[in-house]
């Protein structure tokens, strides 16, 4: 593919203070791209600092707070409106190395299934690391490759990882067209797992390229939202195994599931955020019929062996609650 067109995603919820320093991080990239930033109805004054300080970047602005997967949407689409080929994402609390967007885009090129790029995410104090891909175990639990581990170069190679953090990675264009956008079901938390799942699903690869480098305020916008994480991970757990588990495997790994199920409300009822945690199972409930829509869907369209998903499962016990 010859000079592809790149844009870059950032989606925006009263951010502005960390908001800055993404953006000159972008915009100093070696690899030249349109930047686009989805507003999610800030009340901070976002709108007005980047019409002012970067009046290069362009604006999307919404009318209120569509989560993650709803704000990376708006953002996707606008840049497949101006013929993107390739749309990265990259948190508004992140800072990029000035080759980062460089690195996953020769990852990308050199091999046509790389459908996903993700990228060695990095804490702020530069030494500890925040994600190098994610992990979905056979208990139906997500979670990152390698966080909180001190870097000594352990994840320093090329790799097929099972999903990509959304913080931080570049998908094709051609992607979202064959999958669909984010599910704006799960709204935050898990809706990267679950468009990685959708890809493998597809016949995607997703990649880890060690050398596409990011420093990441970890949390710095979810630990202001109290039970907010709580209620939609624990929704999102479910969603996520419903929809995309394939058959045979849903019901090899049900008990387990089940089991990682009870020790997530055992951790929410130590903690006293029990009522949280019901609330969000509730959701998932009420979502069923439409997840079960979806999920016959993918699973018509599914393309590779369920031995390979298997395959690339977390088969160990996956980390404790929190």
């Amino acid at each position: 593919m010859a000079n592809p067109l790149t844009s870059v995603v950032i989606p925006n919820w009263n951010e502005k203070k960390l908001l800055g320093d993404c953006l000159d991080s972008l915009l100093g990239q070696t690899e030249k791209a349109s930047i686009i930033v989805v507003d999610n109805g800030s009340t901070d004054g976002s709108q007005a600092y980047i019409k002012d300080r970067y009046p290069e970047v362009v604006l999307v602005e919404l009318d209120k707070n569509y989560g993650f997967a709803g704000g990376v949407n708006a953002g996707i689409k606008k840049a497949l409106s101006i013929g993107a080929d390739f749309v990265a994402l990259i948190n508004n609390d992140a800072v990029a190395e000035k080759n980062w967007l460089e690195q996953l885009l020769q990852a990308a090129l050199k091999e046509p299934k790389n459908g996903i790029i993700t990228s060695k995410i990095l804490m702020m104090d530069k030494k500890h690391l925040d994600s190098t891909g994610d992990f979905y175990s056979m208990w139906g639990m997500p979670f990152p490759r390698g966080r909180n581990e001190v870097d000594n170069q352990q994840y320093d190679s090329l790799t097929d990882v099972f999903s990509a953090s959304g913080g931080a990675s570049l998908y094709r264009a051609q992607l979202f067209r064959q999958v669909n956008f984010f599910d704006e079901d799960f709204f935050a938390y898990f809706e990267d797992v679950d468009i990685s799942f959708r890809a493998q699903l597809a016949g995607w690869k997703v990649c880890y390229e060690p050398t596409a480098i990011v420093y990441h305020h970890v949390n710095a916008t979810s630990s202001k939202l109290g039970n907010f994480s709580l209620y939609h991970s624990s929704k999102n757990f479910v969603l996520l195994y419903a929809k995309n588990m394939p058959p045979r495997l849903y019901i090899k790994y049900l008990p387990l599931f089940t089991l990682q199920l009870s020790r997530l409300f055992v951790s929410s009822l130590l903690r006293g955020k029990a009522t949280t945690f019901i609330k969000g199972i509730l959701a998932a409930i009420r979502l069923h019929p439409r997840t079960v829509k979806k999920r016959r869907a993918i699973q018509a369209s599914r393309k590779v062996s369920v031995g390979y998903i298997d395959s690339m499962l977390y088969h160990h016990r996956p980390p404790r609650p929190p």
